[in-house]
């Protein structure tokens, strides 16, 4: 038999109107009131018809956290934090929120899919994780939803990716410029004059900058950049791993490898031992984000930290309601560089493994 919302009223001993509106979070309740009404709707285990209320509502109880890739410690660093901000009171059905976390696989056109079924779904929230594709026709895609989105009552948050102009979006990006540029000054006061560097897919907007940064610290320093340092893939191990390589084929004597991330770092480090080189004997490495495992890598990886836990939870809290935007809605957060094991003083490089 189901159970009906008279059915809760009658246990709570209030009115049906009182149980909607706990269940809505849309008007005032006294505490002892809302908490009686709560454990009916436990005891009867009632369950509110989440469509029709959305539809009653301006926005449901779903909150979408789009990802490039949940496997990824700094997607679901991120997407964790924003998950554990999302909760409590202002919600219907107790207060409490769903989090879907999408998983768009890096695909343009997935994460336009998952912007249309948010939307239909009205939810109360989205956070866009990670860095945007740089296609233009997509960018005006995903701007138009994101106006829709807003329109229709949608806070939406964009954490560590960069602003899109007049969509309403707040945006807590990361300084990928700033900080790929202190990464690389590092090496180069070491005195490495012979940098590899491993970026990512060149559509994206993290991959840009933060190579924008490296070659931003090598013409300061008046190192004209060979062609042959540069080349792109993923962000993973097994690209870093073949990226390092390729750089080995292309230039044995470079000194450093510097890293689009630090799971390409560890695909560096290992190209690197196998064959027959020591680190940072032989060649330094550097990598970007400083995930879980980096300090334990052996050796350490030298990386830029960016505060993903503390940057997710704020963006969790701005998309509740629960913290005020920054100015102009829009935040900058840099990183810090960590200096650890795997960077130090080149040695006289002749190209060939020494022992």
């Amino acid at each position: 038999m189901t159970v009906t919302l008279a059915d809760v009223a009658a246990r709570a001993q209030v009115s049906p109107a009182t149980v909607s509106r706990v269940l809505n979070g849309n008007y005032p309740v006294a505490a002892s009131t809302r908490e009686r009404v709560l454990r009916a709707v436990d005891e009867l285990d009632y369950v509110l018809n989440g469509p029709a209320s959305a539809l009653a509502a301006a926005t449901s109880d779903l909150v979408g956290i789009l990802v490039n890739d949940i496997a990824d410690p700094f997607f679901g660093i991120m997407a964790g934090a924003i998950q554990s901000e999302i909760g409590g009171p202002g919600g219907r059905a107790g207060g409490e929120r769903l989090a879907v976390v999408c998983n768009t696989g890096g695909s343009p056109e997935r994460e336009l899919t998952y912007l249309t079924l948010l939307q239909r779904q009205r939810a109360a929230a989205v956070v866009l994780t990670g860095g945007a594709v740089e296609d233009q026709p997509h960018a005006a895609a995903v701007a138009a939803k994101l106006r829709k989105l807003a329109a229709a009552g949608t806070r939406i948050v964009l954490c560590g990716r960069p602003p899109a102009p007049d969509t309403d979006a707040v945006a807590l990006t990361f300084d990928n410029r700033g900080g790929g540029r202190e990464l690389t000054e590092h090496l180069v006061r070491l005195g490495h004059r012979r940098l590899g560097y491993i970026a990512g897919p060149e559509e994206r907007t993290t991959t840009r900058h933060r190579l924008e940064g490296h070659r931003a610290a090598l013409a300061a320093a008046g190192i004209e950049e060979d062609p042959r340092w540069t080349v792109h893939g993923p962000y993973d191990r097994r690209a870093g791993y073949e990226a390092t390589l390729e750089l080995l084929r292309r230039d044995p004597t470079l000194t450093a490898v510097v890293a689009a991330n630090d799971s390409v770092a560890l695909g560096a480090c290992a190209a690197l031992r196998e064959s027959g080189r020591r680190i940072p004997d032989d060649v330094s490495v550097a990598g970007f984000d400083d995930l879980p495992f980096s300090i334990d890598a052996v050796p350490s990886l030298t990386t830029v930290r960016l505060p993903l836990a503390e940057a997710g939870a704020r963006a969790g809290r701005i998309a509740m309601g629960r913290e005020e935007p920054p100015p102009g809605g829009i935040a900058m957060i840099r990183g810090e560089l960590m200096v650890r094991g795997s960077s130090g003083v080149p040695r006289e490089s002749s190209g060939v493994p020494r022992g």
